[in-house]
């Protein structure tokens, strides 16, 4: 019978140091592993959990930091600023146990996330333009080259994500299977940053396909927009925030990419401080305001086949992220010219969105001189029966990209009937006119959800669309 007793025992002790020591064990969250990029030229978040009281010891590139785990078994620690580094070097967290997580580079980091397009996977999209054109001619292969081991990549896992990680594994080099499963959106923008800044680039994506805006925000940021105080959110606010997004901070990173409308059509002014929410929220997250966040306005669609849309809901829509652009370090582009079927929700041509999104990054972000948008409605004038309409970002000159007449604009009276408009181009602006319009009052430029326009400038970007009769009324949250 003692035996017995024992022997049971014995078992329940080891079961309860087994449970002591794994609690006692210094965890990670899965964001952090072999392989990864940590940001440069800020302070750098390494945390996670272990017993009470267990004091942490985290070396990297010369630096030694301590941290103590709070009562809840919470530690950090901040290594200072660095330079970048394309040398893989161990970082080494010590405590009750060791952990060493290898072949860590310092670089550039961002995080993509939204809906389908941007989730669209390699596989899908496996050719890129030639290096020497921005256009979607010429294909290669990309995932038979693809093989720098200076472009990193995170595919944010939901189920995965939330559990704590033992095999520090998920940041895997840019190539073969690891890449044919990413985002191709966010490939092709870290490809285009390693090219010019030629220093390592991380990319997480955490994206859904179908997901609509809301979950992707704290559903208890709401309460802090006036806007949404007698609106009702619906949409599951909340569910993919906590675990595929949440869980990623206070990883260091340098921005956001967004890519996502599709399911939200059909809203405007709450789309617009849906963003604002989001946008927010997001910063205060990882508890910096300048985060800057760069977008993609949607590619031409027939929404109209749902008899609840018409052909201009997703120009409206469109305008609602023009919107936006209002609020303090956004960016938006253009991709009217991206979409081989206006039948197609997915436009196959992400290099070519990974590629201008790039753009904005290194003009805004980093401060190069490129070109980063094609030409913006900046105003208007009447004279006589002609509207002169005024742009920004006329880069290198205002263009028909065809040499064919100036398509899809079309110009009314006061009476807002509008029909199709002549126009040419004259010393960087445009004259816009009609035999049938006397008195014009208003001009309206790819108004329609299949327009795909041949206005650009010489720098190969197309214009946003717009109309000069805008009324949404949006001012961003101070």
């Amino acid at each position: 019978m003692f035996r017995g007793f024992y022997k049971a025992f014995g078992v329940m002790l080891t079961a309860c140091l087994m449970a002591a020591n794994s609690y006692a064990t210094v965890v990670l969250p899965k964001i952090l592993g072999n392989g990864m990029v940590l940001q440069r030229n800020q302070t750098v978040p390494v945390w996670g959990t272990a017993a009470k009281g267990e004091k942490i010891t985290v070396r990297f590139a010369g630096q030694t930091k301590t941290a103590i785990a709070d009562t809840g078994g919470k530690w950090r620690v901040f290594l200072k600023s660095m330079e970048a580094s394309a040398k893989g070097r161990d970082l080494v967290i010590s405590g009750t146990n060791k952990i060493v997580l290898s072949d860590i580079l310092v670089g550039e980091v961002w995080l993509c996330s939204g809906q389908s397009n941007m989730q669209y996977e390699m596989r899908k999209n496996s050719k890129v333009a030639r290096p020497d054109t921005s256009t979607a001619n010429s294909p290669i292969d990309e995932l038979e080259r693809a093989h720098n081991p200076a472009i990193r990549i995170f595919l944010v896992d939901r189920k995965r994500q939330v559990k704590p990680d033992s095999t520090h594994s998920g940041w895997s080099i840019a190539q073969d299977s690891a890449l044919r499963a990413f985002s191709a959106a966010g490939y092709f923008f870290a490809k285009k940053i390693h090219a010019e800044l030629k220093v390592p680039v991380g990319i997480i994506s955490s994206a859904v396909s179908g997901s609509r805006i809301e979950p992707w925000i704290n559903e208890t940021a709401f309460n802090s927009e006036p806007y949404f105080k007698t609106i009702k959110v619906d949409g599951d606010p909340g569910k993919f925030y906590h675990p595929m997004i949440e869980t990623l901070a206070p990883y260091a990173i340098k921005g956001f990419l967004w890519y996502q409308g599709e399911s939200n059509v059909g809203e405007t002014m709450s789309y617009i401080y849906k963003m604002q929410v989001l946008i927010n929220s997001w910063r205060k997250l990882w508890g910096n305001d300048k985060l800057p966040f760069y977008y993609v306005q949607l590619a031409p669609y027939t929404n109209s086949v749902d008899k609840k849309f018409t052909n201009e809901t997703l120009p409206e829509f469109r305008e609602a992220q023009v919107q936006v652009l209002q609020i303090p370090r956004t960016g938006m582009i253009v991709t009217t010219d991206l979409n081989d079927n206006v039948k197609n929700i997915h436009p196959p041509f992400k290099w070519e969105i990974g590629r201008r999104l790039a753009l904005v990054a290194l003009a805004k972000t980093y401060g190069l001189k490129n070109e980063y948008s094609g030409p913006v409605y900046a105003g208007m004038s009447v004279d006589r029966d002609q509207v002169i309409l005024k742009f920004d970002h006329v880069g290198k000159g205002l263009i028909s990209n065809n040499g064919k007449p100036l398509t899809h604009f079309v110009i009314a009276g006061a009476d807002k009937k509008f029909v199709p408009a002549n126009v040419m181009i004259k010393d960087n602006v445009l004259v816009v006119s009609s035999p049938d319009i006397k008195k014009p009052v208003a001009v309206r430029f790819a108004w329609d959800e299949a327009a795909q326009p041949n206005f650009y400038n010489k720098d190969g970007l197309p214009a946003m669309p717009f109309r000069t009769d805008n009324p949404l009324k949006y001012k961003p949250a101070n």
